[in-house]
């Protein structure tokens, strides 16, 4: 009953700011509950299935998404997310604390380049990407098994990545970048998931705990979004994985 009244108050968080919060995930259920970090990267990669489901149907309704480019980057970055879970296993739980803390810094400072493009790009028209074109097709492909390998590995949504990586590389829009996103995450948390799974390292009670947590308080903290200010929410973006990067780095 304790894990799934932390991950409510969690949940809160994440649904103010709009993060997935897998890294947060880790840093409190090692920290605070003595979870093995495997253990807790394998259900918080898995959690992520069940959390983006919604929100890549919901962004696919509002006409956010590029389908054709967000299927190569994540059925690739599914095959990369297994690759990592299976990097992960040989990974001491020592190491694996402070490289996926210092992923988590490095994920604030992405944050912070993504914040600083999306002033900069206030477009709302979408854009065609042709995707079949060979040129396009690389760059998903490498994008996402990239991405897929650091999620595996690290067991984090690797969100600011993705989004980059779609508006630099295959050149979508703010609004597009962050539902095709959504999209990308879903095959990538099944992959590492299943490697997860294979390798013993995920805890269906545990799962169930985290899920019935932090989807009940992101339902309830969405709501409060829109009633705060933009400066607000920024730092709180900002800030969430640096302070989950810290919380490992205590342990």
């Amino acid at each position: 009953m304790a894990i799934v009244l932390t991950m409510f108050a969690m949940g809160l968080l994440l649904g103010f700011i709009g993060a997935g919060g897998s890294g947060f995930i880790i840093a409190i259920l090692t920290v605070l509950f003595n979870i093995p970090i495997h253990t807790a990267l394998g259900t918080s990669l898995t959690a992520m299935a069940f959390t983006s489901l919604s929100g890549a149907y919901s962004h696919f309704r509002e006409g956010n998404t590029a389908v054709g480019v967000g299927l190569v980057v994540g059925i690739f970055g599914a095959i990369g997310s297994y690759i990592g879970s299976k990097i992960a296993t040989v990974i001491p739980a020592g190491d694996l604390h402070w490289l996926t803390a210092g992923m988590l810094f490095l994920s604030s400072i992405l944050l912070l380049v993504r914040l600083s493009l999306s002033k900069k790009a206030e477009e709302t028209k979408t854009k065609e990407v042709k995707w079949n074109q060979p040129l396009t097709m690389i760059k998903a492909i490498i994008l996402g098994i990239v991405a897929g390998i650091l999620s595996g590995t690290f067991g984090i949504g690797a969100t600011p990545f993705i989004q980059l990586g779609l508006l630099t590389m295959l050149g979508l829009t703010i609004r597009q970048s962050v539902g095709t996103t959504m999209l990308v995450i879903l095959p990538i948390a099944i992959g590492g998931g299943t490697g997860y799974r294979q390798a013993g390292y995920l805890d269906w009670i545990l799962l169930l705990e985290v899920l019935v947590g932090t989807m009940t308080g992101a339902y309830v903290g969405a709501k409060f979004t829109n009633l705060a200010p933009k400066s607000v929410l920024k730092a709180a973006m900002v800030l969430t994985p640096a302070v989950a990067a810290l919380l490992l780095l205590i342990q």
